[in-house]
């Protein structure tokens, strides 16, 4: 079986962050940036190339509702995949970056298959790979179509990126979307790409920790900046444009509604940026039924994003009156249909 995917390249730090930070003056700050830039630019660019690819089949046969996990280590270079440093079965590492990664890929799996019945990223019962340690320094962590990568961090504005599970959950999810909606990674559709990542990262921390919507904290990479980097996350989608204010990173460029959505051509139209609207339009959403975000809120979003009317190209129009649509279809007209409707409206999205 064969399946067409986007060449494009996800990493969990927004451009813009690493782009400020490589103009710094401090070597400490511009080096680890300037570096993960060119290698991020340079994948982007094979990506691209080879924008088509193939997905080898899972085995026919009984999925199983465990995990295939492995972990290689790259030891700080930047060579895919790496020695192969743990299996499945095998004890925990004396690595905590090793356990930390096998752990990330665990939780996603319990959610997407417990909450949602999906059997790993492509619903086949997909092997989750994943390579820690790679590069020096290098400032991001990414989904490279075919498995996770996890830099360490410059351990001053960035720690080890396998601290954060919703990290983890982010870049998973791509992986999710790549193989369902595959939604095109620019302008508003990128944006949704990168807000329905952020959704269900966070909905993988809150089922991990057993939390209620009033619990959850609702930022994206809580205890992945340094501890002298004013900010919280590199997002927030209670309040998006408030989850950092640094002399070093800048200042969370998020808007949380339509009034503050920002145009520009960095970025591939600005999809780290402007998904705070629909980030925001979750979060509405989530809190306004309560109880367990994964559950109902969690369902209308995993439902329009698999249910094969999405198209690859959708703007958030569009994304907004399906939610509706799937709501309706599977609570009827009622609360959850006018809370839909309500988030939408709330940041400036139509849905008629």
């Amino acid at each position: 079986m064969t399946t067409q995917k986007h060449g494009i390249f996800c990493g969990i730090v927004p451009p813009h962050v690493l782009d400020r930070l490589a103009q710094s003056e401090d070597p400490r700050h511009h080096e680890p940036a300037r570096r993960t830039l060119e290698h991020d630019g340079s994948l982007r660019t094979r990506r691209r190339i080879t924008a088509l690819r193939t997905t080898t089949a899972s085995p026919a046969g009984a999925l199983s509702d465990k995990p295939q996990r492995t972990i290689f280590d790259a030891r700080h270079v930047e060579t895919l995949p790496g020695t192969k440093v743990h299996a499945e079965a095998d004890a925990p590492s004396k690595d905590a970056t090793v356990n930390r990664a096998h752990a990330g890929l665990g939780a996603t799996f319990d959610l997407y298959l417990k909450v949602y019945g999906r059997h790993s990223i492509d619903g086949a019962g997909l092997p989750l790979n994943a390579t820690v340690h790679y590069g020096e320094n290098y400032d991001n962590a990414f989904w490279d179509g075919e498995q996770m990568v996890f830099g360490d961090g410059d351990g001053d504005l960035f720690l080890d990126f396998t601290l954060p599970v919703d990290v983890i959950g982010h870049e998973l999810t791509h992986g999710v979307t790549q193989h369902t909606a595959n939604l095109e990674y620019y302008g508003q559709s990128g944006a949704l790409n990168e807000s329905i990542s952020d959704v269900f990262g966070s909905l993988i921390k809150q089922y991990a920790l057993g939390q209620t919507t009033d619990q959850a904290d609702w930022l994206i990479g809580a205890g992945l900046l340094g501890p002298d980097v004013t900010g919280q996350a590199l997002r927030s989608m209670k309040a998006p444009g408030t989850a950092y204010d640094d002399d070093k990173l800048g200042k969370d460029p998020q808007p949380a509604t339509m009034d503050q959505f920002v145009r520009t051509n960095r970025d591939n139209g600005g999809v780290h940026i402007n998904s705070g609207i629909p980030n925001h339009a979750f979060y509405l959403l989530a809190t306004a039924l309560g109880g367990q975000a994964w559950e109902r809120a969690g369902r209308i979003w995993y439902a329009t994003l698999t249910g094969g009317e999405l198209a690859a190209d959708a703007d958030f129009a569009a994304f907004a009156r399906l939610t509706a649509a799937t709501a309706r279809t599977l609570y009827g007209e009622g609360d959850a249909v006018q809370a839909v409707l309500k988030a939408w409206s709330q940041v400036g999205v139509p849905t008629a």
